[in-house]
């Protein structure tokens, strides 16, 4: 068994995904409880220059492990290549950010692991013998659960971006060159392609700043009118269930239960009731303001500013406000 808690380094366009690198700090954070070091996974293709990064953020050392099967993102040969080091290995853990991709390849590793998985922590913590106890939010966001494993040893955790405040350091992580390859019966599908989605705005999960419209945005246009209020902050732009539903936005901005986890340091829901499901989704940004025209939404419970009114005539003063104090 190593004394080492693993992270893999999700990597996109020539730079490590900002979720893995706070994946990162926070095993830093909890490494010297229990004495470990902390060692950052890079898999990829030509991707050793991106290493130095990993160290700035805590990692003790950078794990390169290179081939052409693993160019673009591929959970099968991932969890395979991660699995074969580990059973090695051994390392007290192996932690993801709870990405798309990560909540992909975690599971696949803890089942190859025969090892448990903590999915979708907002926190962690180490005891002195290395194990994890992770602290989940349950029934629609209602409580918190916390659970640990029963072995400090290839326990498989995902960590949900943006819950856990750190900064970066000024380390430099040892980087090794590893010869594991995936197995060939690991590579039962071939990505040939991976078609982003072209936005100058920040990605949901990743963005500082939401604006997002409900059922009361009514239209395109009345998302174009969000998407001019989110232009002024740097913000993403996000939609509810019902809204999605209705075809007013695509799938992939939709925040809540069935669509992305989100926790911003700022929250503007326009024309949004509150349903739980959606709330579920944004309850843990950090402020949250809303504006609905309705005064009994369940959305001005959880709001920390909350404007009553017609969204319609609020957000296009809100904006040109905005813009006087912003540029």
């Amino acid at each position: 068994m190593s004394k080492e808690i693993w992270v893999l380094l999700e990597q996109t366009n020539g730079s490590i995904k900002k979720a893995s690198l706070e994946a990162v700090a926070a095993a830093k954070a909890q490494a010297a409880n229990c004495e470990a070091k902390v060692c950052g996974l890079l898999l990829g293709k030509d991707v050793n220059s991106l290493a130095p990064e990993a160290g700035k953020w805590g990692a003790d050392k950078i794990m390169v492990i290179e081939d052409e099967s693993l160019a673009k993102f591929n959970a099968h040969p991932y969890a395979d290549v991660i699995a074969q080091m580990a059973k090695t290995d051994e390392p007290i853990a192996i932690i993801a950010a709870a990405t798309p991709n990560g909540k992909d390849v975690a599971p696949r590793i803890a089942v190859k692991l025969n090892s448990g998985l903590l999915a979708d922590c907002i926190n962690v913590k180490v005891a002195s013998d290395g194990t994890f106890t992770g602290t989940r939010s349950v029934y629609s966001g209602k409580l918190h659960q916390t659970s640990n494993f029963a072995e400090p040893v290839n326990q498989v955790v995902t960590l949900r971006p943006k819950v856990i405040e750190v900064e970066a350091s000024e380390g430099a992580g040892e980087v090794i060159i590893s010869d594991k390859k995936p197995a060939a019966e690991s590579l039962k599908t071939i990505v040939k392609e991976i078609v982003a989605r072209v936005s100058e705005r920040p990605e949901l999960t990743q963005a500082d700043i939401i604006v997002s419209g409900g059922r009361g945005a009514k239209s395109e246009e009345g998302f174009a009118m969000l998407e001019k209020l989110a232009d002024v902050l740097g913000a993403a732009v996000g939609a509810s269930r019902s809204a999605v539903d209705g075809g007013l936005r695509d799938h992939t901005d939709q925040v809540g239960q069935t669509g992305k986890v989100v926790n911003p340091k700022l929250y503007i829901a326009c024309g949004i009731s509150g349903a739980i499901q959606h709330l579920v989704g944004m309850s843990n940004s950090k402020y949250i303001v809303a504006i609905n025209k309705d005064g009994d939404a369940p959305i001005f419970e959880k709001a920390d500013y909350g404007i009553v009114g017609d969204m319609f005539e609020i957000v296009p003063l809100l904006t040109e406000e905005l813009k006087k104090v912003i540029n």
